[in-house]
């Protein structure tokens, strides 16, 4: 086969080099790529974010296979585009990238089928987003809906600083579009990891566990950040508890997407809290990725 991967960080790094080892790649490209890619992969001048000139390339090469490694590509339709041509990729749908796209989407979806979340309001108007806070409690977490690069989310320690996130992330200062809507959500206490499926529309196929690095600085201080490190398993997710997130978080949410006529193909990472209540650990989503997670990936 002829494999193109997508993406140019070190979690796209990580795929060339799994996917070099099987005997089935015959040739491998990657776009753009990085250096170290370079090792595995022919590279590609071709951003990833360009679904055009990727979709365009696969024609023109007779690529057997695209595997999509950055979320962008993903909500931007490349998928859609792919299949109208023909060609089988690794990745959800733009309807389906939602699930990551839209932090707006991702939690009506978990409300209206019950699936273990934070409660959480929407807003695009400041004063209503405020009058809203007055009622809550501090620390409260602030997220602009659309993709920003992990970094979209705010824990705001105060109503002084919750209030200047808001302002900041809907006069379009902060993340641009990504953050014409929000979200605010009550803190969850507990521990953070995620876990991974493989899905096919359908069927589910658990793969393993992880936790990474959130905070910049020692001492879990300052704000999150991606890419900063993880290890996994986590031990922290038992098998009880990942039988848990099986059947109240991962089946529910497959057969939510598949119910809304958007049925979810591809990785789902399922960012997780493990809190505590009346001495029982209960697994609950933060939020969802519609693609392997760096570094978890790694």
């Amino acid at each position: 086969m002829k494999i193109l991967i997508v993406g140019s960080g070190g979690r796209e790094h990580a795929l060339c080099w799994a996917i070099s080892g099987s005997p089935l790649a015959n040739e491998l490209y990657c776009a753009p790529g990085n250096a170290g890619i370079a090792e595995v992969a022919k590279l590609v001048d071709i951003k990833a974010e360009d679904v055009d000139g990727l979709v365009g390339f696969a024609q023109e090469n007779d690529i057997d296979f695209v595997v999509v490694g950055p979320e962008q590509p993903l909500v931007l339709g490349l998928v859609d585009k792919l299949d109208a041509v023909g060609i089988p990729s690794f990745g959800p749908n733009a309807a389906a990238a939602r699930l990551e796209g839209s932090k707006a989407f991702s939690k009506d979806l978990m409300k209206k089928y019950a699936i273990p979340t934070a409660r959480y309001e929407r807003f695009t108007d400041p004063e209503a987003a405020k009058a809203y806070l007055s009622g809550e409690e501090m620390p409260i977490v602030i997220k602009a809906d659309g993709l920003a690069a992990g970094k979209g989310v705010i824990i705001a320690e105060n109503f002084d600083q919750a209030d200047a996130t808001i302002d900041d992330m809907l006069s379009g200062n902060a993340f641009g579009e990504a953050g014409a809507e929000i979200v605010i959500e009550e803190f969850m206490h507990g521990v953070e990891a995620s876990f991974f499926v493989l899905c096919d529309g359908d069927n589910i196929l658990p793969l393993a566990s992880a936790q990474d690095h959130k905070r910049v600085g020692d001492g879990d201080k300052g704000p999150n950040t991606g890419g900063m490190g993880a290890y996994s398993p986590a031990l922290v997710l038992t098998a009880a508890l990942e039988q848990e997130v099986i059947e109240t978080i991962a089946k529910p949410t497959i057969a939510a997407m598949q119910a809304e006529g958007c049925p979810y193909k591809g990785v789902l990472y399922i960012g997780l809290m493990l809190v505590e209540e009346e001495g029982v650990t209960k697994p609950k989503v933060v939020e969802y990725n519609c693609r392997f997670g760096d570094p978890e990936c790694q």
